[in-house]
């Protein structure tokens, strides 16, 4: 279908501090169901982020033509508006209810392809009280969009993945292991859990740092490929993996070993809490990793339960 002259919007005749705007206010007047196409000289991703943040889940984005010189994208403004899910699947789709899974201990990113049944069955939860939380879920934040992360492309995905988990990572791993060590021998001979807790995020840094080196030199490089290789001849192999399946089980299997250590700090720490004569180092260090914990679960369920499964997919789509 032709676009409209009035749904069309040449951003490269505009002044620099006039297009971000004039994008808005022609996005703010669509009706519901209708979409904008703007043209531009350069990839225009910056302003998915700007909208998704100021605007909210309330748009789809859909590239009509890639540069290099010429750049076109179709801004969709949407209309308000069965087997048992998985835990991955319920919070690939709307990650606001993995609130309700870590409440109640429900592993969503390791253990994400298990039913929200099969898990509670596991834990002894009663399941119509988890059910009716996740169903309470939108009600209670209904004024908050969660971020689309199942309708981006793999490429996107994987590069939202480097820029804020993986740089998440590599700037707290050197903070962890330091103070791990210096609240050990501080605290180590009235506190004997936390020696132990030293050696675990030890083992955590010694293996997220290569983990991140593999995914963004092998594993994402070639997801990207799969990603935009349309040829459905093409060759697929990337260095000394024949499938994308390889490195995929080889991440996952990382993942499972740095999550259970996570698992075991925790027990460890009585859920990251301080003791009386805890220093401000040892408050510094619990709440870390109380955060790196929690970044790691959303981390993990991007890459098992949303990018993997899309590359297997476009994989297997290509070769057939």
């Amino acid at each position: 279908m032709q676009t409209s002259t009035e749904n069309f919007l040449d951003v490269t005749v505009l002044e620099p501090r006039q297009k971000h705007p004039t994008i808005f206010a022609r996005f703010d007047e669509l009706p519901e169901g209708e979409s904008l196409t703007i043209h531009n000289d350069h990839d225009p991703k910056p302003l998915y982020y700007q909208l998704l943040g100021e605007r909210g889940n309330i748009f789809s984005w859909e590239y009509l033509a890639e540069g290099p010189e010429v750049w076109e994208v179709k801004i969709s403004k949407k209309i308000t508006g069965e087997k048992d899910e998985t835990l991955g699947e319920i919070a690939a789709k709307d990650l606001r209810k993995a609130e309700v899974f870590k409440k109640y201990g429900l592993d969503f990113c390791c253990g994400g392809k298990k039913t929200v049944k099969e898990a509670c069955a596991e834990k002894g939860l009663d399941v119509t009280k988890v059910e009716k939380e996740l169903q309470q879920a939108n009600q209670s934040v209904s004024d908050m969009r969660p971020l689309p992360y199942n309708d981006w492309s793999m490429s996107f995905l994987a590069d939202y993945i480097v820029n804020t988990h993986h740089s998440y990572v590599k700037r707290i791993l050197p903070d962890l292991e330091a103070y791990a060590d210096k609240v050990a021998r501080v605290h180590g001979k009235h506190h004997p859990e936390l020696l132990q807790i030293n050696e675990l995020v030890k083992d955590v840094c010694e293996e997220m740092a290569p983990h991140l080196i593999k995914e963004e030199n092998i594993l994402f490089p070639f997801i990207k490929q799969l990603d935009h290789n349309e040829n459905k001849t093409g060759s697929l192999q990337h260095n000394a993996f024949k499938s994308v399946e390889s490195p995929i089980d080889m991440m996952q299997h990382e993942h499972e070993i740095v999550g259970r250590k996570m698992e075991e700090i925790r027990e460890l720490s009585n859920n990251y809490e301080v003791p009386a004569d805890g220093c401000a180092s040892y408050a510094f260090l619990f709440k870390n990793l109380d955060e790196f914990e929690k970044d790691l679960h959303i981390h993990v369920h991007l890459e098992n339960n949303i990018l993997f499964p899309k590359a297997l997919s476009k994989e297997k789509t290509l070769k057939n």
